[in-house]
């Protein structure tokens, strides 16, 4: 059984499915982050219960503490502020920091990765129905490799040169079938916006994890996206209810590119924080506000990195290796046996890495929850999954992250990336839960 609190004394959530100590469990019910929305919308008094079973009434009763029904709510999503992130580094975030003690902490989806927990996040499902299951998957219908945040294809991702990247083929309502939480309160009558740059607004991303609002074009601060949404909030349409969905993505970006414990990280977690401080202030009383994550992030070591282009062992008998170097889709050249590959693989990466078969990790509810409602996965869902999954380990206090690239495919700015997430380790997989009313 995993620890009952967090090393910040919030109260996490129980559950094992057989993980090697140090790791977390994914959850799809109530004390993971695809409650959060179904909560939003039990908060504005609306019913409605997603294919997995998470009940919007008793998510909002969950969340809020028996908070009375809203006229008014923001979901904020801080990429990349994992619930150990901010607890170690509270000192830049007195907004948030003081919101501590009440809040919670949930348990992100597998992969701890954006498309994967946003996908989560928008449908209150999981990645085994939504089929948004990493930052690259295949494309069956090509066999070329499918990046989900730009919504872009490489029909050869192994060429020699430039790759050539080209609109993804598959529309994303095709993909990602699962109704959103946010179209089903516009088709009640909810008021429901969303603010951001130009770039996400009719994104494949956007369009497949959190499809219904009105989507309102902004400036590329966080702070123009804040203005939107307090606009929103005090308008007089006639709307009797509002939710607004608010993403902020800088705290993520500075954790790539510098590290989660970096002065660049700090910075754009004070730039994050002086934006919400400003953001409680401004919309109107008794608007409930939810802050949450999709995922938190790690360190990695360099002596830690697995290189499969230059390692048979890792290979032979590969196709196409999706996913990212902290969660992997290992997909199995036809006629070799993928049960070959992962013991391979684990014989390989020791204990560098979990390594399971896709029915075996399926069955463990990784991709989403094992039994009862929602844990038949699609057909469509399960060809786009590798043959074998990769889990990573290390980073279990923040550092020493285990990586597996593949040279050919990763280019060496992203070998070199210092802040990673995607696997099961408390800093990547526990988000918060702050709720403020303003």
């Amino acid at each position: 059984m995993r620890p009952q609190t967090e090393a910040s004394g919030l109260p996490v959530p129980d559950g094992d499915i057989g993980l090697p100590a140090g790791l977390v469990a994914p959850s799809y019910g109530l004390d993971g982050l695809a409650a959060v929305m179904p909560a939003a919308a039990g908060a504005l008094g609306h019913e409605l219960t997603t294919a997995t079973g998470i009940d919007s009434r008793a998510a909002a009763e969950s969340f809020t503490g028996g908070f009375g029904s809203a006229t008014r709510c923001v979901v904020v999503v801080v990429d990349g502020l994992g619930a150990r992130n901010l607890a170690d580094r509270g000192g830049h975030a007195p907004t948030m920091r003081g919101l501590l003690a009440g809040a919670r902490t949930l348990t992100s989806s597998f992969p701890s990765t954006t498309a994967a927990a946003l996908g989560t996040l928008g449908t209150g499902t999981s990645p085994s129905l939504t089929g948004l299951l990493g930052y690259t998957q295949r494309n069956p219908a090509t066999g070329g490799l499918a990046t989900l945040v730009s919504w872009q294809e490489q029909s050869d991702p192994y060429r020699r040169g430039a790759k050539m990247s080209q609109p993804l083929t598959v529309a994303p309502r095709d993909l990602q079938r699962e109704p959103t939480v946010l179209e089903s309160l516009v088709a009640r009558g909810v008021g429901v916006s969303a603010p951001g740059p130009a770039k996400y607004a009719d994104s494949g991303m956007t369009t497949a994890a959190l499809r219904g609002p009105r989507y309102v074009v902004t400036g590329n601060d966080f702070g123009d996206a804040v203005d939107a949404t307090i606009a929103a909030l005090r308008a007089r349409d006639g709307a009797e209810h509002r939710l607004v969905y608010l993403y902020q993505g800088a705290v993520d970006k500075a954790g790539h590119r510098h590290g989660w414990t970096s002065p660049h990280w700090g910075h754009a977690l004070e730039d994050t924080d002086r934006e919400l401080r400003r953001l409680l202030r401004g919309v109107p009383r008794g608007t409930l506000v939810l802050v949450t994550a999709d995922h938190g992030q790690v360190t990695t070591t360099p002596a830690r990195q697995h290189d499969v282009a230059g390692d048979p062992a890792l290979s032979d008998g590969v196709a196409l290796l999706g996913g990212e170097p902290r969660a992997l889709h290992v997909y199995t050249q036809e006629g070799t046996d993928p049960a070959e590959v992962a013991a391979r693989w684990s014989d390989r990466l020791g204990t560098d890495a979990v390594v399971g078969l896709r029915d075996d990790v399926l069955r463990a509810g990784w991709f989403g929850p094992a039994t009862g409602p929602g844990s038949r996965s699609p057909e469509h869902v399960r060809e786009v999954m590798g043959d074998v999954v990769v889990a990573t380990t290390g980073g279990e206090d923040g550092t020493g992250a285990a990586t597996v690239v593949d040279s050919r495919l990763h280019s060496p700015e992203a070998r070199a990336m210092p802040g990673v997430h995607g696997s099961l380790t408390p800093y990547e997989m526990h988000v918060p839960l702050l709720v403020a009313v303003a």
